[in-house]
Formats: structure tokens, sequence, C-alpha cells
């Protein structure tokens, strides 16, 4: 699903104009990632919870020379889905 369609889908669903659910679906993801950048975490009761989890420093190789590559540390963004959206899915 593209964003366009997802923005259509909520606006039926809530009953907004096409121009409502797309600033309410880019508020959600202004917030969402403000959030996670801060290193909180975001649940949301039935549907899942939006996280961060460190990444540690690590070696790696370049698969075409064998090259011992250093892989950086980095922040990612985890998402756990919650019991109701794993039972809607299956």
């Amino acid at each position: 699903m593209k964003k366009v369609e997802l923005v259509e889908a909520i606006a039926e669903n809530a009953g907004l104009t096409k121009s409502d659910a797309t600033k309410a679906l880019d508020a959600f993801i202004a917030v969402v990632t403000e959030t996670l950048a801060k290193g909180d975490k975001i649940p949301l009761v039935g549907f899942g919870t939006f996280a961060v989890s460190k990444r540690a420093a690590r070696e790696g190789r370049n698969p075409r020379t064998g090259e011992t590559v250093k892989i950086a540390a980095r922040n990612a963004v985890t998402f756990k889905p919650g019991s109701a959206l794993k039972d809607a899915v299956n």
C-alpha cells in the first residue's frame, strides 16, 4: 500500500477529507520520528511498539573481495507487533 492509498483509506474510515487525512498521517509520522530520535519508545496498545535499539560496532566482510570492513555503531528502529495485530493477521 502506498501513502496515497493509505491516506484514502484513512479518509474513508475516519470520515475525513483527503487533505485532513494527509495532515493527520504527516503529523503522526513527524511525532513518531521525533520521539524515536530522542530514544523514547511508542507503545500503541493492541497495535504494537515502536522503539530504538542500539547496534554495536562490528566487523564485516566485503563479499566481493573478502576484505574486512568496520561497520560503525548505529541506532535501528524496531517494531514489535501487539497481540491484537498478530491475531488479526493470522
